[in-house]
Order: structure tokens, then C-alpha cells, then sequence
């Protein structure tokens, strides 16, 4: 029996990392699925791979490199890399739920780290959604500014719906120092690694 032969290795080049702005209902991957697009629409950028992940239904900040190993800095839980979200909740946050995030909650697969969450006003930058939601009458909303150190799926969402805020729109803003800041959706911008 033959062994398979180990594949070229190419030169390894520049490391990379650009700031996309990921549209709503665009998948952190370049193919397509079917159903939803993938980000070669809107990238065509061989070798460059997303460091993390950003839900289908959420907007913002995703870092693509073509660094391995800054990709897993980027993603370890161990790195404590700071993300920061913008979410816009159904009801009103109270201070024992704000309290409750900032401790830290129990969701299904354990406890997460305590949470910085300030209840803020719309942010002056967000962009129109594209299709526009329409959200239910009558329902008070309020918009949270949320950081994280960890990247469990759907953490946020999670975390929010525990403290009984669902969310209706999530948006990423910064990853590390990083930010989308300047970035209309599906646009991007090369940064220094």
C-alpha cells in the first residue's frame, strides 16, 4: 500500500488580516449552501481564511488571515480576546439583569465569563438593515453594548434570551483592537496583523 504523497507546501507570504463588514444573512465561509451566500460574493481572496465564526443573522466585524497561527490566537478561548457586540433587545433591561450578564450566567454547556454590558443608545453609525425587520408594535427595545472573552456559539443571543432580552439584531464591533468602524456592510479593509 502507498502512502499519499505530502502536498507542496508554498511559500509562505506576507501574513494578512483584513476587517470584513458581514452583511445580514451572509455565512462566515467563502462557498454558498444553498440556501444562504457565502462571503465569495463579497471577497475573492484565495488563502484568506475567517478567524471565528459570526452567526447567519448577525452583522459586523469578521477578521480574515491567512496566518494559522494568528487565526488561533485570534479564536482560543485561552487568548481572552475581547469581542464587542452592539445588540438591540426586546424589553427593557433591568439593573438585576444587567447585574446577572456582567456576573456571568449559566447557560446549557456551563457557566460564562462575566460580561461588561452598559444599556446604551442606538449607536450614530449603524447602518439601515437590508431587508428592513419589522419588529412587533407596542414592544419596548433597547440597545446593549456587550464584551465578551470567550466565542461560544450564539454566546450573546444566549446570554441575553437567560436574562429574559432577546435579541433582534446583533452586530459585531470590535474584535481585540480591532474595529468595523468606516465599513459599510460588505465592505473591507486590510489591517496590520
Amino acid at each position: 500500500m502507498s502512502r499519499p504523497r505530502p502536498r507542496p507546501r508554498t511559500p509562505k507570504g506576507e501574513t494578512r488580516l483584513i476587517a470584513f463588514n458581514k452583511p445580514m444573512d451572509v455565512l462566515s465561509q467563502f462557498t454558498d449552501d444553498g440556501h444562504w451566500p457565502g462571503l465569495k460574493r463579497w471577497l475573492d481572496m484565495p488563502g484568506m481564511y475567517p478567524a471565528g465564526r459570526l452567526d447567519r443573522d448577525s452583522e459586523g466585524l469578521l477578521l480574515l488571515t491567512n496566518d494559522g497561527i494568528l487565526q488561533a490566537r485570534l479564536t482560543d478561548p485561552k487568548s481572552h480576546t475581547p469581542k464587542t457586540y452592539f445588540a438591540l433587545v426586546e424589553g427593557m433591561p433591568t439593573p438585576s439583569a444587567l447585574e446577572a450578564l456582567r456576573l456571568g450566567v449559566t447557560l446549557k454547556d456551563g457557566p460564562t465569563r462575566p460580561a461588561r454590558v452598559e444599556e446604551v443608545a442606538a449607536p450614530s453609525w449603524l447602518w439601515p438593515r437590508d431587508p428592513p425587520v419589522r419588529f412587533r408594535a407596542n414592544i419596548p427595545e433597547a440597545w446593549l453594548k456587550l464584551t465578551i472573552t470567550e466565542g461560544r456559539n450564539r454566546q450573546v443571543r444566549r446570554m441575553c434570551a437567560h436574562v429574559g432580552l432577546p435579541v433582534l439584531r446583533l452586530i459585531r464591533w470590535s474584535v481585540g483592537p480591532h474595529t468595523v468602524e468606516g465599513l459599510p456592510p460588505g465592505g473591507w479593509k486590510a489591517l496590520q496583523p
